[in-house]
């Protein structure tokens, strides 16, 4: 059964069809009044972006106007009026060989036209060399390392700028070339940092090293794979007086259990925290000057392996599938389970399933609206209201579509939210009541939808960085949770739950609840985040670890190389949301990384290319977590009725009771469960 939002009948030529979007293309472009820049630091400049056909008309289509790379120029407006005209006012962050971008705004992607013109941005003087944390008093057989910071005329820190340090007296201390001080005697020497002509001191004395004795322990003599021991060494003086002041180093030294020339692979940390990726035994040694201790440990394999079944899969041969949800039914239909996935690049299509027995699932109903996208799904914690966003419209009204699902069998259009979303939605989240949609890829509005039928607007949530844009939106417990490119991912108070004694039964402790009480969907109120130094930050899971005192963000990359899809999942330490720190990685290095789900102390990743992954993150998180031996399971989801033929394309991931259901963009929904693996015998 279809439902057709908006009917629209093409009858066209498929010979002809590619050959008439090549010719229409061809017969566009912009037109860029002046056609290049030169602007400093903080300038701003005018430009008239025209977009026309061959005879000089103008297209009547809007179009997207963006700097490159991100956080370089700000440029506003960032969507020209429906004529096909922007006059654009643009400024400069930081330098150098600049763009500014401009695209159509299509129906289909393949109609879609780029331009670009070239703005010019000289690199400022630079002004001064700064000093991070320095250490003034060292000691005789220790090294120190110094790290410096260079900023120019404008205040931008410039990180191309080599650095040279030096000492006034290399008897005393020289540095190596990476920054360290090693110190051999006692006396007094300057310490020079130089760049270009700027320079900068700073004054060191040399002491003594009073350590005579150092202990090394730890808590544990075996562990597994991927678990952080905590080594901890006191340096003691004559007296046997700990010393706190003067610097321990860490090393470590390992034989694997294997004998076919393997390293043996770990890392310790400057704090002498200790996890390692291999099997084997490791001396792990604490040193001060020409004093150390040792403590040998012995690692076992991690052993978390397990088999994956496969218990049913909904092949969609026709189009790409994107997202999914799957929610339990309600009223005549309670004891069934249903789930809803989105279509890409298609038409418009969502197709709600039947899932009660998995092994047999099907579709049951499908809701065609005008889009050629409908990139996100989302269902209603009560089950009563779904959302499907929109991109592609044939009329640019992109925005959502809401849909009464207490009958999945027939369900139905109650309303759509367009207002200012020309550029489209591209993903949503449902939280008490609310709408949290991605728009046009720059904010993130709040729309109340108490009434289904009567959807409005009732707050918004937009970064004021240049160049500044947002992926993902995920809200938990009141506090919402943005991914936002180059920005990283941003914690903000939604109307959040404030954490106390008497609702600890209810919700997981999360530092960020302790602050929550100062925002709501009409005032949104950031509370911490981190930035993405590489710019990729696509999507974010708030992890509480069930078996540390830890709490995570999860973030994950998207982007493309010249082999495909790449990018990982990056652990965010925000146990302290003042100073969070990233502790750990996971990486499948042949693939690119998409969304995840996190449950217990299981991560679900979806990896394009690579399948879909399940992941241990029990415990502490540190270091390579794909090295370490933590994968509990992987499934390479090939389907010969696919619409792409056997090739793996994993989208998005929901465990929902007991079983691992996710979305192919090639191939449609499956469901599989994890078993412990079985002995394979002996030929």
């Amino acid at each position: 059964m279809k439902k057709y939002f908006t009917v629209i009948c093409l009858l066209l030529n498929v010979g002809v069809a590619q050959d008439n979007v090549e010719d229409k293309k061809e017969k566009l472009k912009f037109l860029f009044e002046p056609d290049s820049l030169f602007l400093n630091i903080g300038e701003t400049g005018t430009v008239t972006i025209k977009f026309v056909d061959t005879d000089g008309n103008l297209a009547n289509n809007p179009f997207y106007v963006y700097g490159r790379p991100r956080r370089a120029l700000e440029s506003k407006p960032r969507i020209s009026d429906s004529t096909g005209v922007a006059v654009v006012t643009i400024k400069a962050f930081k330098p150098g060989k600049l763009n500014l971008s401009v695209r159509s705004i299509s129906q289909k992607r393949e109609d879609r036209v780029m331009g670009n013109m070239p703005i010019v941005v000289p690199f400022p003087p630079l002004d001064r060399i700064v000093f991070n944390d320095p250490i003034s008093n060292v000691y005789v057989g220790t090294s120190v390392n110094y790290k410096t910071e260079v900023f120019d005329k404008a205040n931008l820190k410039r990180t191309e700028s080599k650095v040279l340090l030096s000492s006034s007296n290399s008897d005393v201390a020289e540095f190596d070339s990476y920054g360290n001080l090693v110190a051999k005697k006692s006396g007094k020497i300057t310490l020079i940092a130089s760049v270009d002509d700027i320079k900068e001191s700073l004054n060191i004395k040399v002491s003594k090293n009073p350590v005579r004795k150092i202990s090394l322990s730890a808590d544990k003599d075996e562990i597994r794979t991927g678990d952080v021991l905590q080594f901890n060494a006191k340096a003691m003086n004559r007296a046997n007086k700990v010393i706190k002041e003067v610097p321990v180093t860490f090393s470590y030294s390992g034989r694997v259990e294997y004998g076919i020339g393997l390293p043996a692979s770990a890392l310790i940390n400057k704090d002498g925290k200790f996890v390692a990726e291999t099997p084997g035994v490791f001396t792990v040694i604490a040193q001060s000057g020409r004093f150390s201790a040792r403590k040998t440990i012995k690692v076992v394999q991690r052993n978390v392996r397990k088999e994956v079944k496969v218990v049913g899969h909904g092949t969609v041969s026709n189009v790409n599938t994107s997202d999914l949800w799957v929610w339990p039914g309600i009223g005549k239909h309670k004891g069934k389970d249903f789930a809803a996935t989105g279509t890409w690049s298609a038409n418009g299509e969502a197709y709600f399933w039947d899932v009660t027995e998995p092994e047999n699932m099907y579709i049951i109903d499908t809701v065609t609206v005008d889009a050629r996208t409908v990139n996100d799904v989302k269902v209603s914690e009560n089950g009563e209201v779904a959302v499907i966003t929109r991109e592609g419209a044939s009329n640019r009204k992109n925005g959502f579509v809401v849909l009464d699902i207490r009958d999945p069998f027939n369900v139905k259009i109650t309303a759509e939210f367009n207002d200012d979303m020309t550029g489209g939605v591209h993903n949503v989240f449902i939280y008490d009541n609310h709408v949290y949609a991605v728009n046009n890829g720059r904010k993130y509005d709040v729309i109340n939808i108490e009434d289904p039928s009567n959807p409005f607007r009732v707050g918004r949530y937009e970064l004021g960085t240049p160049g500044h844009g947002v992926h993902d939106v995920w809200v938990i417990d009141g506090l919402a949770y943005s991914s936002n490119w180059a920005d990283g991912v941003h914690v903000v108070d939604v109307g959040g739950v404030k954490f106390n004694e008497k609702n600890r039964s209810k919700i997981q402790y999360n530092p960020f609840l302790a602050m929550a009480g100062q925002g709501s969907p009409g005032n949104p109120v950031k509370l911490g985040g981190m930035a993405d130094p590489n710019g990729h930050n696509h999507a974010a899971f708030p992890f509480i670890s069930q078996s540390s005192d830890k709490f995570y963000l999860i973030t994950g990359d998207e982007y493309g190389d010249q082999f495909g899809m790449a990018g990982g999942y990056h652990f965010l330490d925000f146990t302290d949301p003042k100073d969070p720190k990233e502790t750990a990685v996971y990486q499948v290095p042949e693939a690119g990384s998409h969304n995840h789900w996190v449950h217990g102390d299981t991560l679900f990743a979806s990896y394009y290319q690579g399948g879909l992954r399940v992941v241990d993150i029990s415990g502490e998180l540190m270091g390579d977590i794909y090295a370490q031996g933590r994968e509990i399971a992987f499934f390479m989801s090939s389907d010969p009725e696919g619409f792409v033929v056997n090739r793996p394309n994993v989208w998005g991931t929901m465990p929902y009771k007991g079983l691992i259901y996710f979305s192919d963009m090639n191939n449609g929904l499956w469901a599989i469960k994890l078993e412990d693996q079985k002995s394979m015998g002996t030929n």
